[in-house]
This record gives C-alpha cells, structure tokens and sequence, in this order.
C-alpha cells in the first residue's frame, strides 16, 4: 500500500508566538523510526499545507483517500498519527482513523 503522513511544520502550524501548539517534530520522528515505518508509509515534515485558519494541520494519504486534520494540539494526537500509519503499514484493507483525531477531521476546499 502506498500511504504517507504529512506533518505542517510551516508559517502557522507550531508557531507558539502565534498561539499554536508546538508540532512535537523529533517525538514523531522517534516514534516514526522506532516503529519501522520508514519502508511502509512515507512520513514528510512540511512547510505550509494550509489552510493556516486550521493551523498543525496534517494529511494521511492512501491510494484511495486524503484525510485532513487539524487543530492538532495533544501529543496524543501525534501520537495517533503514528498509530494510523502503523496500522496502514500491517492492513491491505481500509483502516480506521483513530478516534481521537476524528473530531479534528476537515475537508479542504481548494479553490
């Protein structure tokens, strides 16, 4: 399965001067290495994905789907991005998004 995480690390997301939570980039980069993921689901830190209103935004990418999220605050949250993937990397079926992240979920509407 082709799938990738990517993690906005740009002009808002992370920003604690702007009032945004820190985006926790060497935890997840930890957990990501630590679990193996590397060869299975390709982790990216990004610069701006936008939409920044949405700011620590991220996107989960399968062959079938884009899943937005943001507002991501808790390391909980990083850390079930971690999960999301782990579960990607042993399943050829369609995984389920962790429930913490579901109310976090958006959809983007590119203009």
């Amino acid at each position: 399965m082709s799938a990738s995480v990517i993690v906005c690390d740009g002009c808002c997301c992370g920003r604690v001067e702007k009032g945004h939570n820190k985006v926790p980039i060497n935890d997840i980069v930890q957990l990501w290495n630590e679990s193996e993921l590397g060869d299975n689901v390709k982790l990216t830190i990004s610069g701006c994905l936008g939409p920044c209103s949405m700011h620590n935004v991220s996107l989960l990418k399968t062959e079938k789907e884009q899943i937005w999220l943001g507002k991501l605050s808790e390391k909980e949250h990083y850390e079930a991005l971690v999960e999301w993937a782990i579960e990607v990397s042993q399943s050829s079926d369609e995984v389920e998004l962790p429930e913490v992240l579901l109310p976090h979920r958006f959809v983007r509407n590119i203009v």
